[in-house]
Protein backbone atom coordinates (compact mmCIF):
# COMPACT_ATOMS: atom_id res chain seq x y z
CA UNK A 1 0.00 0.00 0.00
CA UNK A 2 2.76 2.41 0.86
CA UNK A 3 4.65 1.49 -2.31
CA UNK A 4 1.83 2.25 -4.31
CA UNK A 5 1.17 5.46 -2.89
CA UNK A 6 4.25 6.46 -3.44
CA UNK A 7 4.50 5.65 -7.42
CA UNK A 8 1.25 7.76 -7.58
CA UNK A 9 2.58 10.50 -6.09
CA UNK A 10 5.97 10.03 -8.13
CA UNK A 11 3.35 9.63 -11.38
CA UNK A 12 1.44 13.02 -10.15
CA UNK A 13 5.37 14.80 -9.79
CA UNK A 14 6.28 13.88 -13.10
CA UNK A 15 3.07 14.71 -14.80
CA UNK A 16 3.30 18.15 -12.97
CA UNK A 17 6.75 18.48 -14.10
CA UNK A 18 6.08 17.83 -17.62
CA UNK A 19 3.40 20.11 -17.95
CA UNK A 20 5.91 22.82 -16.46
CA UNK A 21 8.55 21.61 -19.54
CA UNK A 22 5.60 21.83 -22.17
CA UNK A 23 4.41 25.27 -20.99
CA UNK A 24 8.06 26.19 -20.94
CA UNK A 25 8.74 25.24 -24.00
CA UNK A 26 5.36 26.42 -25.95
CA UNK A 27 6.24 30.01 -24.28
CA UNK A 28 10.22 30.14 -25.85
CA UNK A 29 8.78 29.06 -29.15
CA UNK A 30 5.91 31.73 -28.73
CA UNK A 31 8.70 34.03 -27.83
CA UNK A 32 11.17 33.19 -30.41
CA UNK A 33 8.34 33.31 -32.94
CA UNK A 34 8.06 37.37 -32.49
CA UNK A 35 11.05 37.70 -31.97
CA UNK A 36 11.98 35.84 -35.44
CA UNK A 37 9.32 37.79 -37.10
CA UNK A 38 9.86 41.18 -36.52
CA UNK A 39 13.79 41.52 -36.40
CA UNK A 40 14.81 42.32 -39.95
CA UNK A 41 18.20 41.07 -40.68
CA UNK A 42 17.84 37.56 -41.21
CA UNK A 43 15.30 35.96 -44.47
CA UNK A 44 14.94 33.19 -43.43
CA UNK A 45 14.24 33.61 -39.62
CA UNK A 46 11.76 35.82 -40.78
CA UNK A 47 10.02 33.80 -43.42
CA UNK A 48 10.30 30.30 -41.37
CA UNK A 49 10.36 31.45 -37.25
CA UNK A 50 11.94 29.01 -34.87
CA UNK A 51 12.69 26.58 -37.48
CA UNK A 52 14.76 28.75 -39.56
CA UNK A 53 17.17 29.09 -36.11
CA UNK A 54 17.97 25.37 -37.12
CA UNK A 55 19.90 26.19 -40.11
CA UNK A 56 22.49 28.72 -38.13
CA UNK A 57 22.81 26.00 -35.85
CA UNK A 58 23.43 23.11 -38.18
CA UNK A 59 25.68 25.23 -39.78
CA UNK A 60 27.99 25.95 -37.00
CA UNK A 61 27.75 22.25 -36.21
CA UNK A 62 28.98 21.08 -39.11
CA UNK A 63 32.44 21.64 -38.83
CA UNK A 64 32.64 19.96 -36.03
CA UNK A 65 30.61 17.20 -37.14
CA UNK A 66 32.89 16.74 -40.18
CA UNK A 67 36.20 16.84 -38.30
CA UNK A 68 35.22 14.06 -36.00
CA UNK A 69 32.61 11.84 -37.98
CA UNK A 70 32.44 12.22 -41.45
CA UNK A 71 35.74 13.72 -42.87
CA UNK A 72 38.56 10.73 -43.86
CA UNK A 73 41.89 10.87 -42.13
CA UNK A 74 43.06 12.52 -45.47
CA UNK A 75 40.27 14.59 -46.71
CA UNK A 76 40.47 17.45 -44.15
CA UNK A 77 41.74 21.21 -44.59
CA UNK A 78 43.88 22.97 -43.89
CA UNK A 79 45.56 19.34 -42.11
CA UNK A 80 43.65 16.68 -42.36
CA UNK A 81 43.32 14.02 -39.39
CA UNK A 82 46.79 11.99 -40.31
CA UNK A 83 48.94 14.95 -40.55
CA UNK A 84 47.68 15.55 -37.01
CA UNK A 85 47.97 12.60 -35.13
CA UNK A 86 51.49 12.47 -36.75
CA UNK A 87 52.52 15.44 -34.73
CA UNK A 88 50.52 13.95 -32.01
CA UNK A 89 52.27 10.85 -31.93
CA UNK A 90 55.58 12.53 -31.83
CA UNK A 91 55.12 15.11 -29.38
CA UNK A 92 54.22 12.06 -27.38
CA UNK A 93 57.17 10.31 -28.15
CA UNK A 94 55.36 7.24 -29.58
CA UNK A 95 56.40 5.43 -32.70
CA UNK A 96 54.94 6.53 -35.89
CA UNK A 97 55.33 3.46 -37.84
CA UNK A 98 51.87 2.32 -39.29
CA UNK A 99 50.85 -1.35 -40.92
CA UNK A 100 49.31 -2.83 -43.39
CA UNK A 101 50.34 0.29 -46.00
CA UNK A 102 49.89 3.83 -46.59
CA UNK A 103 46.37 5.54 -46.77
CA UNK A 104 47.51 8.67 -48.89
CA UNK A 105 46.80 8.20 -52.31
CA UNK A 106 49.57 8.65 -54.41
CA UNK A 107 47.96 9.13 -57.31
CA UNK A 108 47.05 12.78 -56.89
CA UNK A 109 48.64 15.46 -59.23
CA UNK A 110 50.89 17.12 -57.50
CA UNK A 111 52.35 14.23 -55.09
CA UNK A 112 56.22 14.38 -53.79
CA UNK A 113 57.63 10.88 -54.38
CA UNK A 114 60.70 10.15 -53.17
CA UNK A 115 63.53 8.36 -55.29
CA UNK A 116 65.15 5.75 -52.75
CA UNK A 117 68.49 4.91 -53.63
CA UNK A 118 69.23 1.01 -54.79
CA UNK A 119 72.41 1.30 -52.52
CA UNK A 120 71.66 3.77 -49.90
CA UNK A 121 74.70 4.72 -47.37
CA UNK A 122 75.28 1.82 -44.54
CA UNK A 123 74.47 2.94 -41.29
CA UNK A 124 77.65 4.33 -40.33
CA UNK A 125 78.12 6.23 -43.52
CA UNK A 126 74.96 8.14 -42.12
CA UNK A 127 75.25 11.55 -41.03
CA UNK A 128 72.99 13.85 -38.92
CA UNK A 129 72.53 17.48 -40.15
CA UNK A 130 75.82 19.87 -39.01
CA UNK A 131 75.32 22.83 -38.18
CA UNK A 132 75.47 25.95 -40.56
CA UNK A 133 76.69 29.29 -40.10
CA UNK A 134 74.68 32.65 -40.68
CA UNK A 135 75.89 35.90 -41.05
CA UNK A 136 79.68 35.70 -42.03
CA UNK A 137 80.16 39.34 -41.97
CA UNK A 138 78.58 40.05 -38.86
CA UNK A 139 80.37 40.97 -35.33
CA UNK A 140 78.28 38.09 -34.10
CA UNK A 141 77.39 35.46 -36.33
CA UNK A 142 74.90 32.41 -35.96
CA UNK A 143 75.74 28.75 -35.74
CA UNK A 144 72.18 27.24 -36.16
CA UNK A 145 72.03 23.74 -34.79
CA UNK A 146 68.87 22.73 -36.62
CA UNK A 147 67.58 22.48 -39.94
CA UNK A 148 63.54 22.69 -38.23
CA UNK A 149 62.94 25.20 -36.15
CA UNK A 150 60.01 27.86 -34.80
CA UNK A 151 58.71 29.72 -37.35
CA UNK A 152 57.30 33.44 -36.11
CA UNK A 153 54.11 33.65 -33.39
CA UNK A 154 54.21 36.71 -31.04
CA UNK A 155 52.88 36.60 -27.36
CA UNK A 156 49.27 37.68 -27.73
CA UNK A 157 48.35 36.13 -30.78
CA UNK A 158 49.61 33.10 -27.87
CA UNK A 159 49.05 33.00 -24.72
CA UNK A 160 51.50 32.90 -21.65
CA UNK A 161 51.43 29.57 -21.18
CA UNK A 162 51.78 28.35 -24.85
CA UNK A 163 55.11 30.65 -25.16
CA UNK A 164 56.93 29.46 -22.35
CA UNK A 165 56.39 25.88 -23.16
CA UNK A 166 57.55 26.76 -26.77
CA UNK A 167 60.53 28.14 -25.56
CA UNK A 168 61.23 25.33 -23.17
CA UNK A 169 60.61 22.55 -26.12
CA UNK A 170 63.15 24.82 -28.02
CA UNK A 171 65.93 24.98 -25.38
CA UNK A 172 65.59 20.93 -24.97
CA UNK A 173 65.78 19.99 -28.76
CA UNK A 174 68.37 22.44 -29.22
CA UNK A 175 66.31 24.38 -32.04
CA UNK A 176 65.91 28.04 -32.26
CA UNK A 177 62.56 30.21 -31.74
CA UNK A 178 60.92 33.41 -33.64
CA UNK A 179 59.49 35.76 -31.44
CA UNK A 180 56.89 36.61 -34.33
CA UNK A 181 56.27 40.25 -34.53
CA UNK A 182 54.68 41.15 -31.03
CA UNK A 183 57.72 41.70 -29.43
CA UNK A 184 60.16 39.81 -26.97
CA UNK A 185 58.17 38.93 -23.68
CA UNK A 186 60.09 37.52 -20.24
CA UNK A 187 58.22 33.75 -21.34
CA UNK A 188 60.40 33.76 -24.31
CA UNK A 189 63.32 34.41 -22.27
CA UNK A 190 62.49 31.56 -19.96
CA UNK A 191 63.00 28.49 -22.01
CA UNK A 192 66.77 29.66 -22.69
CA UNK A 193 66.37 28.91 -25.77
CA UNK A 194 67.92 30.84 -29.05
CA UNK A 195 65.54 33.42 -30.12
CA UNK A 196 65.04 35.28 -33.86
CA UNK A 197 63.87 38.35 -32.99
CA UNK A 198 60.91 40.08 -35.40
CA UNK A 199 60.34 43.46 -36.43
CA UNK A 200 57.15 43.63 -37.70
CA UNK A 201 55.91 46.74 -39.59
CA UNK A 202 54.29 48.27 -36.63
CA UNK A 203 57.86 48.04 -34.83
CA UNK A 204 56.56 46.53 -31.84
CA UNK A 205 58.77 45.95 -28.55
CA UNK A 206 61.53 48.42 -30.37
CA UNK A 207 59.25 51.59 -31.30
CA UNK A 208 59.62 55.31 -30.12
CA UNK A 209 56.55 57.05 -29.32
CA UNK A 210 55.71 57.89 -32.98
CA UNK A 211 55.43 54.37 -33.83
CA UNK A 212 59.33 54.58 -35.99
CA UNK A 213 62.07 52.23 -34.89
CA UNK A 214 64.32 52.61 -32.16
CA UNK A 215 67.82 51.61 -33.21
CA UNK A 216 68.36 52.60 -29.27
CA UNK A 217 66.14 49.63 -28.01
CA UNK A 218 66.80 47.68 -30.64
CA UNK A 219 70.39 47.55 -29.75
CA UNK A 220 69.09 47.11 -25.96
CA UNK A 221 67.07 44.09 -27.02
CA UNK A 222 69.98 42.20 -29.12
CA UNK A 223 72.33 42.59 -26.32
CA UNK A 224 70.80 39.75 -24.34
CA UNK A 225 72.44 36.65 -25.77
CA UNK A 226 69.88 34.54 -26.59
CA UNK A 227 68.73 36.69 -29.27
CA UNK A 228 70.60 35.42 -32.19
CA UNK A 229 69.48 37.41 -35.36
CA UNK A 230 67.05 39.62 -36.30
CA UNK A 231 64.06 39.45 -38.81
CA UNK A 232 62.50 42.35 -40.74
CA UNK A 233 59.06 41.12 -41.68
CA UNK A 234 57.76 42.34 -44.92
CA UNK A 235 55.09 39.73 -45.55
CA UNK A 236 53.68 36.51 -44.16
CA UNK A 237 51.83 33.78 -45.90
CA UNK A 238 48.27 34.39 -44.44
CA UNK A 239 47.58 38.21 -45.39
CA UNK A 240 50.76 39.11 -47.98
CA UNK A 241 49.72 43.08 -48.87
CA UNK A 242 48.27 43.51 -45.33
CA UNK A 243 49.51 44.04 -41.52
CA UNK A 244 49.16 41.85 -38.52
CA UNK A 245 45.68 42.06 -36.65
CA UNK A 246 45.64 41.60 -33.12
CA UNK A 247 41.95 41.41 -31.28
CA UNK A 248 41.32 44.10 -28.85
CA UNK A 249 40.25 41.27 -26.19
CA UNK A 250 43.46 40.16 -26.68
CA UNK A 251 45.52 43.55 -26.21
CA UNK A 252 45.65 42.89 -22.06
CA UNK A 253 47.90 45.29 -19.93
CA UNK A 254 50.96 43.25 -20.32
CA UNK A 255 50.78 42.90 -23.72
CA UNK A 256 50.40 46.14 -24.11
CA UNK A 257 52.80 47.00 -22.41
CA UNK A 258 55.35 44.58 -24.50
CA UNK A 259 53.95 46.42 -27.80
CA UNK A 260 54.18 49.92 -26.63
CA UNK A 261 50.07 50.15 -27.85
CA UNK A 262 47.33 51.14 -25.94
CA UNK A 263 44.91 48.22 -23.51
CA UNK A 264 42.05 47.22 -25.02
CA UNK A 265 42.25 48.51 -28.27
CA UNK A 266 42.68 46.36 -31.67
CA UNK A 267 46.27 46.42 -33.17
CA UNK A 268 46.60 46.33 -36.74
CA UNK A 269 49.97 47.13 -38.60
CA UNK A 270 50.62 48.86 -41.65
CA UNK A 271 50.48 46.96 -44.37
CA UNK A 272 53.90 47.38 -45.25
CA UNK A 273 57.09 49.46 -43.38
CA UNK A 274 56.44 53.29 -44.06
CA UNK A 275 60.60 53.80 -44.05
CA UNK A 276 61.31 51.16 -47.03
CA UNK A 277 60.10 52.56 -50.37
CA UNK A 278 62.34 50.19 -52.33
CA UNK A 279 65.28 48.19 -52.27
CA UNK A 280 68.15 50.46 -51.49
CA UNK A 281 66.17 50.98 -48.62
CA UNK A 282 65.60 47.83 -47.31
CA UNK A 283 69.49 46.99 -48.07
CA UNK A 284 70.18 50.28 -46.05
CA UNK A 285 67.61 49.00 -43.27
CA UNK A 286 69.11 45.94 -43.37
CA UNK A 287 72.90 47.36 -43.08
CA UNK A 288 71.80 49.52 -40.53
CA UNK A 289 70.21 47.37 -38.24
CA UNK A 290 73.52 44.93 -38.58
CA UNK A 291 75.84 47.80 -37.89
CA UNK A 292 73.80 48.43 -34.26
CA UNK A 293 73.40 44.86 -33.06
CA UNK A 294 76.46 43.38 -34.51
CA UNK A 295 74.40 39.87 -35.47
CA UNK A 296 72.69 38.58 -38.64
CA UNK A 297 70.04 40.17 -40.25
CA UNK A 298 67.44 38.70 -42.67
CA UNK A 299 63.88 39.61 -43.60
CA UNK A 300 60.52 37.15 -44.12
CA UNK A 301 58.48 37.64 -47.69
CA UNK A 302 55.62 36.05 -49.62
CA UNK A 303 56.73 35.93 -53.65
CA UNK A 304 53.98 36.81 -56.03
CA UNK A 305 56.65 37.36 -59.16
CA UNK A 306 60.00 36.00 -58.99
CA UNK A 307 60.74 38.93 -61.58
CA UNK A 308 60.32 41.65 -59.56
CA UNK A 309 62.69 40.16 -57.06
CA UNK A 310 65.69 40.41 -59.70
CA UNK A 311 66.41 44.18 -58.89
CA UNK A 312 66.88 43.28 -55.63
CA UNK A 313 69.59 40.95 -55.87
CA UNK A 314 71.31 43.26 -59.03
CA UNK A 315 71.58 45.83 -56.33
CA UNK A 316 73.40 43.45 -54.02
CA UNK A 317 75.57 42.68 -56.65
CA UNK A 318 76.37 46.24 -57.37
CA UNK A 319 76.90 47.01 -53.55
CA UNK A 320 79.18 43.76 -52.80
CA UNK A 321 77.62 40.50 -51.06
CA UNK A 322 78.56 42.47 -47.66
CA UNK A 323 75.33 44.42 -48.15
CA UNK A 324 72.89 41.22 -48.64
CA UNK A 325 70.27 40.35 -46.03
CA UNK A 326 72.48 37.25 -43.80
CA UNK A 327 69.01 35.11 -44.44
CA UNK A 328 65.86 35.05 -46.35
CA UNK A 329 62.47 33.39 -44.83
CA UNK A 330 60.38 32.73 -47.43
CA UNK A 331 56.34 32.11 -46.76
CA UNK A 332 54.32 30.21 -48.92
CA UNK A 333 50.33 31.68 -49.84
CA UNK A 334 49.35 28.78 -47.94
CA UNK A 335 51.00 30.06 -44.93
CA UNK A 336 48.26 31.49 -42.21
CA UNK A 337 48.82 30.91 -38.40
CA UNK A 338 47.48 34.66 -37.98
CA UNK A 339 43.54 35.93 -37.97
CA UNK A 340 43.45 37.26 -41.91
CA UNK A 341 40.84 38.31 -44.78
CA UNK A 342 39.65 34.95 -46.38
CA UNK A 343 40.59 36.15 -49.70
CA UNK A 344 44.00 36.76 -48.85
CA UNK A 345 44.60 33.73 -47.11
CA UNK A 346 42.89 31.78 -49.72
CA UNK A 347 43.75 33.27 -53.35
CA UNK A 348 47.48 35.63 -52.59
CA UNK A 349 51.19 34.31 -52.55
CA UNK A 350 52.74 31.91 -54.73
CA UNK A 351 52.92 28.74 -52.72
CA UNK A 352 56.22 27.49 -51.23
CA UNK A 353 56.77 24.59 -53.69
CA UNK A 354 56.73 26.79 -56.30
CA UNK A 355 58.33 29.89 -54.90
CA UNK A 356 61.17 28.07 -53.25
CA UNK A 357 62.99 26.18 -56.15
CA UNK A 358 62.31 29.43 -58.46
CA UNK A 359 63.99 32.14 -55.98
CA UNK A 360 66.77 29.41 -54.75
CA UNK A 361 67.78 29.85 -58.76
CA UNK A 362 67.74 33.56 -58.48
CA UNK A 363 70.12 33.59 -55.30
CA UNK A 364 71.80 30.75 -56.89
CA UNK A 365 72.63 32.55 -60.20
CA UNK A 366 74.04 35.71 -58.47
CA UNK A 367 76.22 33.74 -56.54
CA UNK A 368 74.91 33.80 -53.45
CA UNK A 369 74.44 30.73 -51.91
CA UNK A 370 77.08 30.76 -49.31
CA UNK A 371 76.38 33.88 -48.42
CA UNK A 372 72.18 34.77 -48.27
CA UNK A 373 70.57 31.38 -45.94
CA UNK A 374 66.95 29.96 -47.29
CA UNK A 375 64.01 29.32 -44.78
CA UNK A 376 61.40 28.08 -46.29
CA UNK A 377 57.80 28.34 -44.36
CA UNK A 378 54.57 27.32 -44.94
CA UNK A 379 52.11 24.31 -44.06
CA UNK A 380 54.91 21.99 -43.23
CA UNK A 381 54.38 20.25 -40.88
CA UNK A 382 55.69 16.36 -41.52
CA UNK A 383 58.72 14.97 -42.04
CA UNK A 384 58.00 14.64 -46.08
CA UNK A 385 56.90 18.66 -45.91
CA UNK A 386 60.56 18.96 -44.47
CA UNK A 387 62.22 16.81 -46.78
CA UNK A 388 60.52 18.46 -49.75
CA UNK A 389 61.73 21.90 -49.04
CA UNK A 390 65.16 21.10 -47.99
CA UNK A 391 65.23 19.09 -51.99
CA UNK A 392 63.98 22.17 -53.37
CA UNK A 393 66.49 24.30 -51.86
CA UNK A 394 65.96 25.36 -48.21
CA UNK A 395 68.77 25.70 -45.81
CA UNK A 396 66.53 25.56 -42.51
CA UNK A 397 62.61 24.99 -42.66
CA UNK A 398 60.54 26.94 -39.85
CA UNK A 399 57.15 25.64 -38.61
CA UNK A 400 54.16 27.55 -36.66
CA UNK A 401 50.68 25.57 -37.04
CA UNK A 402 52.98 22.00 -36.35
CA UNK A 403 54.36 23.56 -33.29
CA UNK A 404 50.75 24.17 -32.30
CA UNK A 405 50.04 20.57 -33.11
CA UNK A 406 52.43 19.34 -30.80
CA UNK A 407 51.28 21.92 -27.96
CA UNK A 408 47.51 19.93 -28.06
CA UNK A 409 45.93 22.15 -30.66
CA UNK A 410 42.99 20.75 -32.24
CA UNK A 411 42.44 22.99 -35.43
CA UNK A 412 39.28 23.94 -33.28
CA UNK A 413 39.70 27.18 -35.90
CA UNK A 414 39.29 29.37 -32.69
CA UNK A 415 42.38 31.03 -33.28
CA UNK A 416 40.94 34.56 -33.72
CA UNK A 417 38.61 34.74 -31.18
CA UNK A 418 40.13 34.52 -28.21
CA UNK A 419 38.10 30.93 -27.38
CA UNK A 420 40.77 28.83 -28.26
CA UNK A 421 39.31 25.58 -25.83
CA UNK A 422 43.22 24.21 -25.70
CA UNK A 423 44.36 27.24 -24.33
CA UNK A 424 47.36 27.71 -27.05
CA UNK A 425 45.50 31.17 -28.33
CA UNK A 426 43.41 32.81 -25.75
CA UNK A 427 44.01 34.75 -22.87
CA UNK A 428 41.02 33.71 -21.46
CA UNK A 429 42.76 32.04 -17.70
CA UNK A 430 39.98 29.86 -17.51
CA UNK A 431 41.40 27.62 -21.15
CA UNK A 432 44.78 28.68 -20.57
CA UNK A 433 44.80 26.16 -17.03
CA UNK A 434 44.31 23.38 -19.72
CA UNK A 435 47.32 23.93 -20.88
CA UNK A 436 50.17 22.56 -18.67
CA UNK A 437 53.78 23.80 -19.57
CA UNK A 438 55.82 21.11 -17.77
CA UNK A 439 53.99 18.47 -20.02
CA UNK A 440 54.01 20.62 -23.42
CA UNK A 441 57.39 21.22 -23.41
CA UNK A 442 58.45 17.96 -23.65
CA UNK A 443 56.13 17.22 -26.28
CA UNK A 444 57.56 20.66 -28.13
CA UNK A 445 60.93 18.90 -27.89
CA UNK A 446 59.74 15.29 -28.97
CA UNK A 447 57.90 16.41 -32.21
CA UNK A 448 60.94 18.80 -33.00
CA UNK A 449 63.54 15.82 -32.40
CA UNK A 450 61.32 13.20 -34.22
CA UNK A 451 60.77 15.65 -37.46
CA UNK A 452 64.51 16.05 -37.75
CA UNK A 453 65.07 12.04 -37.17
CA UNK A 454 62.58 11.25 -40.17
CA UNK A 455 63.61 13.90 -42.76
CA UNK A 456 67.37 12.20 -42.13
CA UNK A 457 65.56 8.89 -42.94
CA UNK A 458 64.18 10.00 -45.84
CA UNK A 459 67.90 11.45 -46.75
CA UNK A 460 69.40 8.64 -46.29
CA UNK A 461 66.92 6.44 -47.82
CA UNK A 462 67.42 8.49 -51.29
CA UNK A 463 70.76 7.70 -51.23
CA UNK A 464 73.11 11.03 -49.54
CA UNK A 465 74.42 11.39 -45.82
CA UNK A 466 72.51 14.46 -44.33
CA UNK A 467 69.46 16.32 -45.90
CA UNK A 468 70.83 19.37 -47.17
CA UNK A 469 72.20 16.95 -49.67
CA UNK A 470 69.19 16.68 -51.32
CA UNK A 471 68.20 17.71 -54.71
CA UNK A 472 65.58 18.32 -56.74
CA UNK A 473 66.33 15.12 -59.02
CA UNK A 474 65.59 13.19 -55.37
CA UNK A 475 61.98 13.81 -56.02
CA UNK A 476 59.42 12.84 -58.54
CA UNK A 477 56.47 14.82 -58.86
CA UNK A 478 52.95 12.67 -59.90
CA UNK A 479 51.44 14.38 -63.42
CA UNK A 480 48.13 14.11 -64.53
CA UNK A 481 48.31 10.97 -66.32
CA UNK A 482 49.41 9.12 -63.40
CA UNK A 483 52.79 9.10 -63.85
CA UNK A 484 55.43 10.96 -62.12
CA UNK A 485 58.76 13.04 -63.23
CA UNK A 486 61.95 13.77 -61.54
CA UNK A 487 61.55 17.75 -60.04
CA UNK A 488 64.47 18.68 -61.52
CA UNK A 489 62.99 18.36 -64.99
CA UNK A 490 60.15 20.34 -64.20
CA UNK A 491 62.25 23.49 -63.12
CA UNK A 492 66.16 22.36 -63.67
CA UNK A 493 68.62 24.26 -60.81
CA UNK A 494 70.31 27.06 -62.11
CA UNK A 495 73.75 25.97 -63.66
CA UNK A 496 72.46 22.49 -63.79
CA UNK A 497 74.15 19.82 -66.18
CA UNK A 498 72.13 18.60 -69.06
CA UNK A 499 70.76 15.60 -68.48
Amino acid sequence: MLFSNWAGWALEVLAFALLIAIGIAILIAVTLFIIDKTQTQDAIRRNYPVIGRFRHLFSTLGEFFRQYFFAMDREELPFNRAQRDWVKHAAAGHSNTVAFGSTRNISVVGTPIFVNAAFPPLDDQFASTEPMLIGPHCRQPFTAQSIFNISGMSYGALSKPAVRALSRGAKLAGIWMNTGEGGVSPYHFEGGCDLVFQIGTAKYGVRDHDGNLSYEKLKELADHPQVKMIELKLAQGAKPGKGGILPAAKVTPEIAEIRGIRVGEASISPNRHPDIDDWGDLLDMIDHIREATGKPVGFKTVIGNIEAWRPLFELIAQRGEASAPDFITLDGGEGGTGAAPMPLMDLVGMPIREALPVFNNLRDEFGLKERIRLVASGKMVNPGDVALALALGADFVTSARGFMFSLGCIQALKCNRNTCPTGITTHNPRFQKGLVVEDKDKKVAHYAKSVIKEVETIAHSVGVAEPRLMRRRHVRIVQADGTSIPFNRILPSFNAPPE
